[in-house]
C-alpha cells in the first residue's frame, strides 16, 4: 500500500492479490456508455446543473448515492432469483447435490436478504447528507445578499465617491455580514455533526453486513463438506448420502448466528497505527498491559524466632563486653556502689532508736 493513499495515486497490489492474482476483467461489464447508466448520469448532471450553487456538488453526491441504491436492489432481487434457480436445478440430481444445493439456495436467498435491508439503512444515510445539502442551500441568499452589497458599495466608491448612498449600503453590509456569520457558524456545525453521523451509521452497516456475509460463507463451505466428491470409476455406486441432518443443522445453526450476531462481537477489527483520541481504541489496551506486567511474587511471611533465654554466663560475657566497650561508665558504677556499701555501713554501726 502507498502511504500516501489517494484516489489520483496507482494502487499497489495487496497482500490477497500477491497470494492469489486476480482475474481478468469480466466480459459482462458495459463498455458503450461508461461505468454508470444513462439515467444515473442525466440526474448527475441536472443536479450540478440547477440550484444553489454552493449546494450543487453534494446534490451530485446525492443523485449519485441514488443510483448505488437502485443498483443494489437490483443486485438483491438477482441474487434471490440465482438462489431459487439453483434449489431448482439441484432437486433433478442426486440425493446429495440435490439436498446441498437446497440448503445453499437458502443461504444465498439470505444474502440477498440482507441486501435489501442495508439498502434501508443506506438510505437512511443519503437522508442525512440531504439535510447538509438543504443547510447549504438556506446559506446561498446570505451570502449572495452579502456579496451585491459589497459591489454596490464598491461601484458607488469609483464612479460616486461622495453619495449618500454609501454609508447606508454600509450599514446594510454589516447587517448582512452578522446574518451571514450566523448562518455560517449553524453550516458549520450542521455539516460536521451530520457528517460524522450519517458516516458512522454507514459504515456500522457495512460491518454488519460484511460480518453476516462472513458467517453464510463459513456455513456454506461447511456443506459442501458434506459432498463426497472422490472419483468412482464407470459403473461403481456411490454410497448412500446420510447427511440431510448435518446439513438441516447446518442451517439452523447459520439461522441462530445471524439471530445472535451484534456489532459488539464484531470479529473484524480495524488497528490503526496511531490514537488519536480514547474512542478509536478498538482493542482493550488493559488486557495487553496485564500480560506484558510480571505477575507479584507472593510475600513470604517473615517469621520471628523467639531468642532462647540468655545462660548466666552468657549474661556475664555481655557485661564484660559492655566494660571493654564503655569503661567510663563502669568505673562511675563501681564509684556509685561502693559509696552505697559505706552508706549501708554507717547506717548499721550507727542505728537510729
Amino acid at each position: 500500500m502507498h502511504k500516501t493513499y489517494s484516489l489520483r495515486n496507482s494502487r499497489a497490489p495487496t497482500a490477497s492479490e500477491l497470494q492469489a492474482p486476480p482475474p481478468p476483467p469480466s466480459t459482462t461489464k458495459s463498455r458503450f456508455f461508461g461505468r454508470a447508466s444513462l439515467a444515473s448520469t442525466f440526474r448527475k448532471n441536472a443536479a450540478g446543473n440547477f440550484g444553489p450553487e454552493l449546494a450543487r456538488k453534494l446534490s451530485q453526491l446525492i443523485k449519485t448515492e441514488k443510483g448505488v441504491l437502485r443498483a443494489m436492489e437490483v443486485v438483491a432481487n438477482e441474487r434471490r432469483a440465482a438462489a431459487r434457480q439453483l434449489s431448482l436445478w439441484g432437486a433433478e440430481n442426486d440425493e446429495d447435490v440435490s439436498d446441498v444445493t437446497d440448503k445453499l439456495g437458502v443461504l444465498l436467498f439470505e444474502l440477498g436478504e440482507l441486501q435489501d435491508q442495508f439498502i434501508d439503512k443506506y438510505d437512511q444515510y443519503r437522508i442525512s447528507m440531504k439535510s447538509i445539502r438543504n443547510i447549504e442551500a438556506s446559506v446561498q441568499p446570505s451570502r449572495d445578499r452579502k456579496d451585491k452589497i459589497t459591489d454596490e458599495i464598491a461601484h458607488l466608491k469609483y464612479k460616486d465617491p461622495t453619495s449618500t448612498k454609501i454609508p447606508v449600503l454600509e450599514q446594510e453590509l454589516v447587517r448582512a455580514e452578522a446574518e451571514s456569520l450566523v448562518a455560517e457558524a449553524q453550516l458549520s456545525n450542521i455539516t460536521r455533526e451530520k457528517l460524522k453521523t450519517s458516516y458512522n451509521y454507514q459504515f456500522d452497516s457495512m460491518r454488519e453486513l460484511a460480518e453476516k456475509f462472513a458467517l453464510i460463507a463459513g456455513y456454506g463451505k461447511a456443506l459442501l463438506e458434506l459432498l463426497d466428491d472422490s472419483p468412482v470409476t464407470p459403473g461403481e455406486a456411490r454410497p448412500a448420502y446420510d447427511g440431510y441432518d448435518a446439513s438441516r443443522q447446518i442451517i439452523m445453526d447459520c439461522e441462530a448466528a445471524l439471530e445472535a450476531w451484534t456489532l459488539d462481537i464484531a470479529a473484524v477489527k480495524p488497528t490503526l497505527s496511531f490514537h488519536q483520541t480514547v474512542d478509536d481504541v478498538y482493542e482493550e489496551l488493559d488486557d495487553e498491559i496485564e500480560e506484558q506486567e510480571p505477575e507479584p511474587e507472593p510475600e513470604q511471611e517473615q517469621e520471628l524466632e523467639e531468642e532462647p533465654p540468655l545462660d548466666e554466663e552468657d549474661e556475664e560475657i555481655i557485661e564484660d563486653d559492655v566494660e571493654q566497650l564503655h569503661p567510663e561508665e563502669h568505673e562511675q558504677d563501681v564509684v556509685d556502689d561502693v559509696e552505697e556499701h559505706h552508706h549501708d555501713e554507717n547506717n548499721t554501726t550507727n542505728p537510729q532508736f
